[in-house]
């Protein structure tokens, strides 16, 4: 069972869930309403993008047994814990559940279900061994499960696009800082992702653009009439303040360990962010 959890990211599907949660319990409710989150439309909704999400890191694995080898031969459970047959065989299951549960609530939900379903193959397949768009693959789908509470909702407003933005720039920066801490066993099976075609330094030089254009989108938000001081304090501190102590530390970053820590702290930083929904209506 440990190994299954860990296959499917148990710890990522449950930041899933809680940010489809607060989309649905804050952003699109007039208040904090926690029971809307019982609804049954939102539940099924939710398991259907747990199954969806689930499904990918399945694939995702399956096709990376020998270059995780490299990168981690301690978590490698594809192959090894669980065979590969019935671990390519759970993943069918969960993405036509996934999608199946998306086109009974609605045909958009089934489509964009369809769609992430199809891009997570490509990206394992295929996607994540090119240049950047990989990346941005996994990006766009970071900024769907927000936008797809939204959609089933009817509600899709300013509010539900901007924390889209937000999951998807963090998203990006952090794709391409694992795309660092994984460069040795990437490049050992001819992976043309950005660390291996342009280099550590010059990858950097790709990366401080991004970090800083989400710096940018952060004051836009901060600055913007209609939050108020608390929520501008918590984002000062809680997400701003620590992007700016990603650059300073991926200025310095040159091991292995440096950028598995930028990547956590990429994780911490959506997580903040994503907890910011609930002083938006306070």
């Amino acid at each position: 069972m440990k190994e299954f959890l860990y296959l499917i990211r148990f710890p990522n599907l449950m930041l899933i869930i809680l940010s489809q949660a607060l989309v649905q319990a804050s952003l699109l409710s007039p208040g904090v309403e926690w029971a809307r989150i019982t609804e049954l439309g939102f539940l099924v909704l939710t398991l259907a993008t747990v199954c969806v999400a689930a499904a990918g890191y399945i694939i995702n694995d399956y096709y990376d047994v020998k270059i995780d080898a490299i990168n981690k031969p301690e978590r490698v459970v594809v192959g090894k814990s669980i065979r590969r047959r019935p671990a390519m065989f759970t993943h069918m299951v969960l993405s036509f559940i996934g999608v199946a549960l998306g086109f009974w609530l609605s045909i958009a939900v089934g489509l964009i279900n369809l769609g992430a379903v199809l891009l997570l193959w490509g990206y394992s397949a295929r996607f994540k061994k090119m240049p950047l768009i990989g990346n941005v693959v996994i990006a766009l789908l970071g900024a769907s499960m927000l936008l797809v509470v939204a959609v089933y909702a009817g509600k899709l407003n300013k509010i539900t696009i901007s924390y889209a933005v937000f999951a998807f720039l963090i998203s990006l920066i952090r794709e391409i800082i694992k795309d660092m801490e994984d460069v040795r066993g990437d490049a050992s099976f001819d992976c043309r992702t950005l660390p291996i075609v342009l280099g550590m330094r010059r990858a950097k030089y790709v990366l401080y653009p991004i970090i800083a254009l989400f710096q940018a989108f952060l004051l836009l938000v901060i600055l913007h009439p209609v939050t108020d001081l608390g929520f501008d304090v918590y984002m000062i501190l809680f997400v701003l303040i620590p992007s700016i102590w990603m650059i300073v530390k991926l200025v310095r970053a040159d091991r292995k360990r440096d950028f598995t820590f930028l990547s956590n702290l990429g994780k911490l930083i959506m997580l903040t962010g994503i907890l910011s929904m609930l002083l938006l209506n306070q």
